[in-house]
Parts: structure tokens; C-alpha cells; sequence
């Protein structure tokens, strides 16, 4: 990433990880009508979140592959590259090794 781009607070930027594309029956999905990926992969976290002046640091950290909701989060385009900021109770879930594994 050419930016260097810091979340705050207790924000994450998330890249999607695109699905790869299995064409069956000779039928081709245009990209306007594939669904967006639920599932990214951190690439940038901000300090923690901070309660009664008490910092609180994140779940999740850099290289991380989670899973957020459809509609969670502001997407932002930066080089050309479209990315996700979620707050990290927007976040589901954590991918652990074996989920990770099994997707590639």
C-alpha cells in the first residue's frame, strides 16, 4: 500500500478478498451483479478504544482475515484500490488457521 493510512480510535481498514471465479455451464456473471465479499483482510488498525480514559486495544491486528457484515462499515477507493473502514464491533468474526487453509 502506497498510502500510509492510520485508522483511529478503534477503526479497521479491511481489504476484501475477492472470491475467485468458477464459471459453470458456460455462464459468466457480470461484476455488477456478483454480491460483495463478506470475507477481508486487515491491513491496518488503530490504537484501541478508549472508555473512562482507559485505552482498550484491539481483538484483531494486522494480517488478520475477518468476516463483517453486508452493510457494515464506509468503503474508500486510495490508488485505486477499494477498501472497507469498519469499527471493530462491526466485525463478526476472525478466520482462524484451518478456515484460512481450507479457502485457498
Amino acid at each position: 500500500m502506497a498510502v500510509n493510512l492510520t485508522p483511529l480510535h478503534d477503526r479497521v481498514v479491511v481489504r476484501r478478498i475477492e472470491e475467485k471465479e468458477s464459471i459453470k455451464g458456460g455462464i459468466i456473471i457480470p461484476d455488477s451483479a456478483k454480491e460483495k465479499q463478506q470475507e477481508g483482510e486487515v491491513i491496518a488498525v488503530g490504537p484501541g478504544k478508549r472508555e473512562k480514559g482507559e485505552l482498550y486495544p484491539l481483538d484483531v491486528k494486522v494480517g488478520d482475515r475477518v468476516l463483517f457484515g453486508k452493510y457494515g462499515g464506509t468503503e474508500i477507493k486510495i490508488d485505486d484500490e477499494e477498501l472497507l473502514i469498519l469499527r471493530e464491533e462491526e466485525i463478526l468474526a476472525k478466520l482462524g488457521g484451518a478456515a484460512k487453509a481450507a479457502k485457498r
